[in-house]
């Protein structure tokens, strides 16, 4: 049977604990296991650090024991493999670095091994995927993987440890929120989106038969959400933007842009790269960037009078930061000044590594309406203002939206319009009745 055993090589001020493995005269190797003692304070006999304050020696002589049994399982299991793997110093190395948690010089086991490795090699691997439907993953999904793998390695950073496939438990989920939540200053939605993508990662190292803990499936390992208070325009702020004189070309230009997107139900990423080819017989025809979904829009009113203004054109091209900045000008030019519950962006010092610095994060309040208005109101607003007047399915034809359960998410009309609604409706009832 196969021994091992730890021994010292020097005798300095500190001193490296070396490994010993062997079994008759096929292998005697020994490594280093980077753990270092103080001069006088190993025990050869009793095979741990003795009494000292300057370790935590306690610590050291558990993790210790545990890696002589851990060797000796690693060793038996190598009789049960059909693969010839040898065991020389290469080997006892790879052991030693995976037990103390540190990467190996070999990819494919750190890939196994360590969650932010496995992440890379599945970003890697996305790169060339294709979906369910047979089309490749979007650029914009592979940029949101990536930004949640920069999340888990600042995590990394804060806990000071490298984190195991199999230690993406319940306890990683509770301080992963809570550091993005106090440290990073997330909202819920963000995080969530985050721990989403974390559990996609770690279904797919399950099916492949990496190991991993399993409590990514348990409903407690959950994806927080909160509910956005999102605006959206009603027909007379349109109506008062569509009207309202700019004097500055860029102000004009965007204003059309944004009644465009209003009256479109667009995403900006799509409307904004409208031309004269996507009309034809008084309608707009848009393959959509994000889902690949062709839609069919017929022109509206407004919309008709900004290409004649233009010549039959779509007004001049601008990128979608500059729109976000200038449509709240716009916004505030016609006097969208109403006190409104919403997000925005907004500066906050934090500190790292106890340093101030400043970051930008979503606060919610209330603001005067312009300061909220953004590209993302225009789908929302088209959405809720038709929602109930003409049929779901009519609506989702043009908004894109694949799922009920997707488009009532763009539905913004508050329990108090919904009860204006039905007042109205009563009273335009009592009229009839009494006429």
């Amino acid at each position: 049977m196969a021994t091992g055993k730890f021994r010292l090589k020097t005798n300095n001020d500190w001193n490296t604990i070396f490994f010993r493995f062997k079994q008759g005269k096929q292998f005697d190797i020994e490594t280093s296991t980077s753990i270092q003692v103080p001069k006088g304070r190993w025990s050869d006999i009793k095979q741990e650090i003795l009494t000292t304050k300057e370790v935590s020696f306690k610590d050291i002589n558990v993790k210790l024991k545990e890696f002589k049994a851990y060797i000796s399982k690693e060793y038996e299991d190598t009789k049960l493999t059909e693969k010839l793997i040898l065991i020389n110093s290469k080997w006892l190395k790879e052991k030693i670095d995976i037990f103390f948690n540190r990467e190996t010089k070999n990819e494919e086991i750190n890939e196994n091994l360590f969650f932010t490795n496995y992440i890379t090699s599945f970003i890697e691997e996305s790169k060339t995927k294709r979906n369910r439907k047979g089309t490749p993953i979007k650029p914009r999904t592979i940029q949101h993987y990536n930004t949640t793998l920069n999340k888990v390695i600042a995590f990394e950073k804060f806990v000071g440890t490298k984190l195991k496939l199999t230690e993406i438990d319940l306890t990683f989920h509770n301080d992963f929120i809570s550091y993005l939540e106090n440290e990073q200053k997330l909202n819920q939605n963000t995080i969530g989106g985050y721990v989403d993508d974390i559990k996609l990662f770690c279904s797919n190292a399950d099916k492949k038969g990496i190991r991993v803990a399993k409590e990514f499936k348990l409903t407690e390992f959950y994806s927080p959400s909160n509910k956005t208070k999102d605006i959206y325009l009603k027909e007379d702020e349109i109506d008062l933007i569509f009207n309202t004189k700019f004097e500055q070309d860029y102000l004009d230009n965007t204003r059309d842009w944004f009644i465009i997107g209003l009256r479109t139900g667009l995403r900006i990423s799509d409307f904004l790269k409208l031309t004269k080819e996507h009309i034809d017989d008084e309608f707009i025809y848009k393959e959509t960037e994000k889902t690949e979904f062709p839609v069919i829009i017929p022109i509206h009113k407004q919309v008709q009078e900004i290409l004649k203004k233009r010549n039959g054109n779509f007004p001049r091209q601008i990128s979608d930061q500059k729109f976000n900045i200038y449509v709240k000008e716009v916004a505030k030019i016609a006097g969208l000044d109403e006190q409104t519950e919403g997000a925005k962006m907004a500066e906050i010092e934090i500190k790292v590594n106890g340093k101030k610095e400043t970051i930008h994060r979503k606060t919610f309040s209330k603001y005067p309406k312009h300061e909220l208005v953004s590209s993302h109101i225009c789908r929302r607003t088209f959405a809720t203002l038709l929602y109930g007047k003409i049929d779901t399915l009519t609506i989702m034809k043009i908004t894109g939206h694949l799922t009920e359960k997707q488009f009532l998410g763009y539905i913004k009309i508050t329990p108090k319009e919904y009860a204006e609604k039905l007042k109205a409706h009563w009273k335009q009832q009592q009229q009839l009745t009494t006429a």
